[in-house]
């Protein structure tokens, strides 16, 4: 009974020379966006961006208060109603043509770049019926565009002064509340002054992107504000991504200092962000160019707002972080 046991065994170990050596694992070569030895002193450089940082932000208030955004329909009330003609013409002609009629605060604006699409923006009295409203407009704009020079009303919004003033003040409530709401979390995540630097973040980067807005004079609306939440979102994802890593750099090194484990953590996850942030304003800008003018205003708050988010999440959040850290709380 032993022989069929050796010739067995002798069987495996010649299979087993007969068998050809398995390669060796070929490693991946990535390209690095940021060098791995990278080692930039953020946080030396925190009281010049703070206090560039709050400039910008007084700057923000002063236009806020002085000049204000360019409200839409939904905020401020009254009717937007989209004109196509079939020729080119100017909004001062139009604006000539609609002169003779009762519409209050007539502002018109051209809608894109052919100069055939035009905004026009009036206020007219509650419970005044919008078809006679079109009807009257197209009766003073007939005497000019007709046949092939005719025009198309493609749209009609219409929202009443005091339902608008009630959006509006949703809307800021809505952005504030949103703003504490992630102070609050990331406080109770991490450590109250942790929660403190992101409520500051949140506060820098709705105001530069608000400032942004009224520079540039494009319409806030409830998709405006809808890009305006997502910015509080976005920021304080890369603010978490930030303490998170500060805390662990911290377990890993009890005894290193704190401002060095802030500069290690953002050096470590300023490629990630980078990339993350890089890839969607590559979307956003495509967007704010070839999307048309109707989502521009979403696409250039939401490129602002990244951006600034990017930058307060490193020398806003972690600064404060650096100065109302308890350490020995941060590591455990």
């Amino acid at each position: 009974m032993a022989e069929p046991q050796t010739k067995t065994s002798t069987a495996r170990k010649t299979a087993g020379k007969g068998t050809e050596p398995q390669a060796p694992a070929q490693s991946l070569n990535f390209r690095e966006l940021v060098p791995p030895t990278m080692n930039v002193d953020f946080v030396g450089k925190r009281y010049a961006f703070i206090i560039g940082s709050s400039i910008l932000n007084v700057l923000a208030v002063i236009l806020f208060v002085t000049i204000g955004l360019n409200y839409g329909v939904d905020f401020r009330g009254g009717t937007d109603m989209r004109v196509r003609f079939a020729e080119p013409t100017t909004a001062s002609a139009v604006r000539d043509e609609l002169n003779g009629l009762s519409l209050r605060d007539l502002a018109v604006q051209d809608f894109g770049s052919t100069g055939k699409e035009f905004l026009l923006r009036f206020e007219v009295d509650e419970g005044e019926q919008m078809s006679s409203i079109a009807q009257t407009i197209s009766g003073a704009l007939v005497k000019t565009h007709t046949g092939d020079k005719g025009f198309e009303i493609l749209s009609t919004e219409s929202v009443g002064p005091k339902v608008g003033a009630q959006l509006r003040q949703q809307g800021l409530m809505a952005v504030a509340f949103a703003t504490v709401c992630m102070g609050i979390y990331i406080a109770l995540r991490f450590q109250w002054s942790f929660g403190i630097g992101a409520v500051v973040a949140l506060a820098h980067d709705v105001l530069i992107t608000i400032g942004a807005l009224i520079l540039t004079r494009l319409s806030f609306d409830l998709t405006t504000l809808a890009a305006l939440l997502t910015v509080v979102g976005f920021s304080v994802h890369d603010t978490i991504i930030v303490s998170d890593r500060i805390r662990e750099t911290l377990r890993r090194n009890p005894k290193m200092d704190l401002a060095d484990a802030i500069n290690r953590s953002i050096n470590e996850t300023l490629s990630r962000t980078l990339l993350t942030t890089g890839t969607v304003l590559l979307v956003l800008v495509a967007m704010a160019l070839f999307a048309g003018s109707t989502l521009r205003p979403f696409a250039v708050t939401l490129i602002v707002g990244f951006i600034t988010g990017t930058y307060s999440s490193i020398y806003i959040a972690a600064p404060i972080v650096l100065l109302w850290t308890d350490r020995s709380k941060v590591a455990a």
